[in-house]
């Protein structure tokens, strides 16, 4: 398949069973928000080695906040309910909890599987902590010193996927770059998914696996250009820089669509190809196929 001049390799991107929670983080103003929104994302990439994959789905007007504020909703993805839990609650207390005037509420209400949040995070009120209900909401009332934080009582966990993702190959790093920031300013757009790797990029692309074995997965080689000609290589002809996109999401549709949006968008000049990420269906159940998702597009 060749879309202008870009090849779409034939093959799919192998994705896995993730749960997620999504947060609903609001501030005083944009600055705040924006503090408390890099805080409570950060160092949050890939369940590899990080407690959550986690970042920005959108930013919310005042008026679809429930305190009327500046907001934005975060995804937050993990193996396990208890792990993912533990790890937004951690999260909250480190990050929101100590940003001026952040508040956290849920975004998930409807959800019938839960984990605490507000009720673990309200112990930091020594007992003159307080709860309310407000619109329906369970919160905690926790003063601190510019005047109290709002948290939710618990968050809903649904099921998701993880590691949907497409490979750029690029005749250079500038026009690989590019590509990636086309494929990634479209992405960050959508609801219902997030790029959680820095810029929405990994050019760490990994392999299950190591001949290491304390290590869980290493550098994919078959992408690596610098390895050209010494293992057996998953590059065009001619491509000197391949940029991964990691996409995570609320289901197969979204993650799809994310995908569709975000190679159509990379596609320009010098991106020589579009490949993808598997491990011949070993690693998860879910199956993304280029063709198919571009001939549908």
């Amino acid at each position: 398949m060749l879309i202008k001049s870009t090849h779409i390799v034939d093959t799919f991107a192998e994705a896995f069973r993730l749960r997620f929670v999504r947060i609903i983080v609001t501030a005083h103003d944009a600055y705040w928000l924006d503090a408390a929104v890099r805080s409570v994302c950060g160092y949050g990439t890939s369940v590899i080695g990080c407690d959550a994959e986690i970042g920005v789905e959108r930013h919310l007007d005042m008026n679809d906040t429930p305190d009327r504020r500046p907001g934005a909703a975060i995804l937050a993805f993990g193996f396990s309910p208890d792990g993912l839990g533990q790890a937004i609650a951690n999260r909250t207390a480190q990050c929101l909890l100590t940003c001026p005037t952040a508040s956290v509420f849920d975004g998930l209400p409807s959800a019938v599987e839960r984990v605490p949040l507000g009720s673990h995070i309200r112990f930091f009120g020594d007992g003159f902590e307080k709860t309310k209900v407000v619109d329906a909401r369970r919160l905690w009332r926790v003063p601190v010193m510019d005047g109290e934080f709002l948290v939710e009582e618990s968050v809903g966990i649904e099921k998701g996927i993880g590691g949907g993702n497409f490979i750029l190959q690029s005749g250079s790093l500038d026009s690989g770059l590019a590509a990636a920031r086309r494929a990634t300013d479209v992405i960050a757009g959508m609801a219902n998914v997030i790029a959680p790797f820095p810029g929405g990029v990994v050019r760490s692309g990994s392999k299950v696996g190591s001949r290491y074995k304390a290590l869980r997965a290493s550098t994919n080689e078959a992408f690596c250009p610098s390895l050209v000609g010494r293992v057996e290589t998953g590059l065009v002809k001619g491509a000197h820089c391949a940029l991964e996109i990691v996409i995570d999401g609320i289901n197969e549709q979204a993650v799809g669509d994310a995908m569709t949006s975000g190679i159509q968008a990379a596609i320009g000049p010098e991106l020589l190809a579009v490949s993808a990420g598997n491990y011949g269906g070993t690693l998860g159940k879910f199956r993304f196929h280029l063709h198919q998702l571009l001939t549908t597009a």
